[in-house]
């Protein structure tokens, strides 16, 4: 163990972890040393230390640790809910700071390409899920709006397909994420910030690609409506088909890697239709339900749930023609450096590094296309 040195930079966090067995709550003060990565675990309702202090490989730096950030330590899911100190608080209050973005229905084909930009930029996306707003949830959402002249062509625009939400941090989001997309109206934004957001993906003043919070009070009530649990949160449904689909799970090391907009782009220039997008953070017994038949076939079975559990992932509903082969073969062969070798165009060649860690997951048969999507999409959805 590690001895403490006076004066050693440290941050305090209070997390919860839901203990699955015992279907309660617990709670653990964990403290980061960020000079050698090391961490340590006080259990709150004992009043004693749960986890000596040591180096943990999948807390490697500071920027895992926000207000509602997953850090997974030793298969224990702990969810960031407060700061543990004052220190603590003032350190990272401002500084890694929360705002909602939204990429608009005109820039659905570009939604991969904005993502692989934000994280480019510094961002780090803590939730993510497509939804489709109706009448009722356009109004709620944009109600500061209402009665403009301009509020029928927003309402129409904004209804007429899929969105996508996101709650992204980094060290001064909302104004970092506000400078980025550039102004509302697309012709100044080419104009003045020619590499923004809106510049390179926009039309006009409506159809302008993204939104961002304007403010530290819009981030919680965008945020809240979108990913809380309130009535009107659970508004922003799923746009799951569920039907002529496959499943595709962008891995943790991928998403981890800031590569998932790399790949949701390759998935939809190949003419693939990405129906439903949502950020999972997946609990050991999600995982293994999910995976339980390739328990006594899967000789990677072990490291695979472990690595599914070390980070978020994306999950995707994927559309076409007799997808689940398509798509299959879009993916390639389930070992990298074999994919590299024969297929060395597909998804795997280029972002696989192990069998593991080998990018994506795919649904394997036809049959299993809509039973998988199902999982994610219908049935873990009444657990949110």
């Amino acid at each position: 163990m590690a001895a403490l040195i006076v004066g050693e930079e440290r941050y305090v966090f209070e997390t919860q972890w839901y203990d699955q067995q015992a279907e309660l709550n617990r709670y653990y003060r964990i403290t980061f040393f960020p000079g050698d990565s090391t961490i340590e675990m006080y259990d709150n309702k004992n009043q004693r230390v749960f986890l000596k202090r040591c180096p943990y490989q999948g807390v490697a730096t500071i920027e895992d640790f926000y207000i509602g950030a997953v850090v997974c330590v030793y298969s224990r899911q702990l969810k960031i809910i407060d700061y543990g100190d004052v220190a603590t608080r003032k350190r990272f209050e401002v500084d890694r700071q929360r705002t909602f973005a939204m990429i608009k229905p005109d820039a659905y084909r570009n939604i991969g390409k904005i993502i692989d930009a934000i994280y480019a930029n510094g961002f780090r996306i803590s939730k993510l899920k497509m939804s489709k707003f109706n009448a009722d949830s356009s109004n709620d959402f944009y109600g500061e709006h209402k009665g403009k002249p301009f509020f029928p062509t927003l309402q129409s625009f904004i209804t007429s397909d899929v969105v996508v939400g996101m709650e992204l941090v980094a060290d001064n989001a909302i104004d970092k994420w506000r400078q980025f997309i550039g102004p509302t109206n697309t012709q100044k934004a080419k104009q003045d910030a020619p590499g923004s957001i809106r510049a390179l993906f926009g039309t006009d003043g409506t159809q302008n690609a993204v939104h961002g919070s304007d403010s530290c009070i819009s981030m919680k009530r965008e945020t809240g409506y979108w990913f809380g649990g309130d009535a009107k949160a659970r508004a922003m449904k799923t746009t799951a088909q569920l039907n002529n689909c496959t499943l595709c799970i962008i891995k943790p090391h991928i998403v981890q890697a800031g590569q998932a907009g790399q790949i949701i782009d390759m998935i939809l220039g190949e003419g693939f239709e990405i129906s439903a997008m949502e950020m999972f953070y997946l609990t050991k017994a999600t995982i293994e339900e999910f995976y339980d038949v390739y328990k006594t076939v899967f000789p990677e079975y072990i490291p695979q749930i472990d690595h599914f559990i070390s980070g978020p992932s994306i999950v995707l509903e994927v559309r076409q023609q007799n997808v689940v082969k398509t798509f299959r073969d879009m993916v390639g062969p389930s070992d990298p450096e074999i994919a590299k070798y024969l297929r060395p165009h597909t998804i795997r060649a280029k972002f696989g590094q192990d069998r593991v860690r080998n990018a994506v997951h795919c649904t394997d048969l036809p049959e299993d296309g809509t039973i998988e999507c199902e999982y994610f999409f219908n049935i873990l959805q009444q657990y949110q």
